[in-house]
């Protein structure tokens, strides 16, 4: 009797038999198996029959009669096609999981497009619109439990040393007053505060709700108060258009995708990244532009040189440690474009009406060559409005 050679799986133990197939008369039956002595080893119902994928050249059957790893495989180009035409509805059924196994496949690429759009495309869109309907307390307590875990981060747990911790000193009162002019007239429902925090770390940052930082060692290569004062008011400006929070939304948006993607949509994964997304989230270059822009239009209105804050990057930007640490410049590069942007309005003449006084920027300067100050770990977490916080912290009010 002619039959096939194959190899046989019970789909119990690990054996691999070679058997002799034997398909039925006109495709409809059973397939016999038959063991090396011409005995039978089992016999599988046609209709049961499936493909099972598998390399080019072979041809692998399951059967639902039977269990799940059991196999028969048929080797050799010649053979396989000669089988398939003896059990026609095998031939069928193959090409139908072809076509849903192509089908499966495509349906994973349309929903992965589908997420890689919503990523690039909805994600900004819907966290620019969600942003706007967040009440401006919440968003100044969130800042503030931020705020304690980028200080624990950055400090190794030591807390942030303010480098003048008195809120009536020239310096504060100085700074407190140019951020107040920043923000008059945006509308922005917070108050900015400003500290300036003794640091090895060359960088400037704001948080959700008002609060800003410009570590010492920016200072120190800060040369004149028009660069102070551009990177203030670029700064301020990521205040004003909420891109703290705005990073925020789109980091949970995100987390939102991933969970979806890989069934876990607990929220669990996403609850815990939170607090250390500002950490290691820079804001995007649209951001950014946003803020140059807003430190253009607050240099205009101030009468300060706008090309101050293009004056210290492009300073900075030489040296790569430090233009890898300043968040200005860490996913926004002082492009071509973008200093031209920024000396736009620059007349090219003497500041006409000086962000700062000369004493006053003197006294900036030094705030952070006195002893060095308190640290700041138990009052910055403390929520907005205690003493505590106002004491470490620059507030609008103590302004002139």
């Amino acid at each position: 009797m002619q039959g096939f050679e194959a190899r046989f799986h019970d789909g119990v133990t690990a054996r691999v038999e070679p058997v002799r197939l034997v398909p039925p008369l006109g495709g409809q039956g059973a397939i016999e198996i038959l063991a090396s002595d011409d005995a039978s080893r089992d016999r599988w119902p046609v209709e049961t029959l499936y493909t099972v994928p598998t390399r080019k050249g072979t041809l692998r059957l399951g059967s639902t009669a039977r269990p799940a790893g059991a196999r028969l495989e048929v080797t050799g180009k010649a053979e396989v096609q000669r089988l398939l035409d003896l059990l026609p509805g095998i031939g069928h059924r193959r090409t139908a999981d072809r076509r849903r196994q192509l089908g499966v496949i495509g349906l994973a690429t349309a929903a992965l497009g589908s997420l890689i759009i919503a990523y690039v495309v909805g994600v900004p869109l819907l966290a620019r619109n969600i942003v706007g309907l967040v009440p401006a307390a919440w968003e100044e307590s969130l800042g503030a439990t931020v705020a304690v875990q980028i200080e624990q981060a950055l400090s190794q747990g030591a807390g942030f040393a303010v480098c003048d911790p008195d809120p009536q000193s020239l310096a504060n009162r100085a700074i407190a007053r140019f951020a107040h002019s920043v923000a008059a007239g945006t509308g922005t429902p917070f108050s900015p505060r400003i500290s300036v925090i003794r640091s090895d770390i060359p960088n400037a940052f704001a948080l959700p709700g008002g609060q800003a930082y410009y570590f010492s060692a920016l200072l120190d290569r800060t040369s004149s108060a028009d660069e102070f004062a551009g990177v203030l008011a670029h700064e301020l400006g990521h205040v004003v258009y909420r891109h703290g929070l705005e990073g925020l939304v789109s980091t949970s948006a995100t987390g939102l995708l991933i969970g979806f993607v890989l069934g876990d949509l607990t929220g669990l994964s996403i609850a815990g990244g939170l607090g250390s997304a500002l950490i290691d989230t820079r804001f995007s270059r649209e951001a950014e532009r946003e803020a140059d822009r807003f430190a253009l239009d607050a240099a205009r209105r101030l009468g300060f040189r706008p090309a101050g804050l293009a004056d210290l990057l492009d300073r900075i930007s030489e040296d790569d440690r430090m233009s890898r640490a300043l968040a200005l410049l860490s996913t926004h590069p002082l492009s071509e474009e973008r200093r031209a942007a920024l000396e736009d309005m620059d007349s090219g003449g003497e500041t006409l009406s000086p962000a700062f006084t000369p004493i006053e920027w003197q006294a900036i300067k030094s705030m952070c060559a006195e002893a060095e100050g308190p640290r700041s770990s138990v009052s910055i977490g403390e929520r907005p409005g205690s003493q505590s916080r106002q004491r470490d912290l620059v507030p609008l009010e103590t302004a002139p």
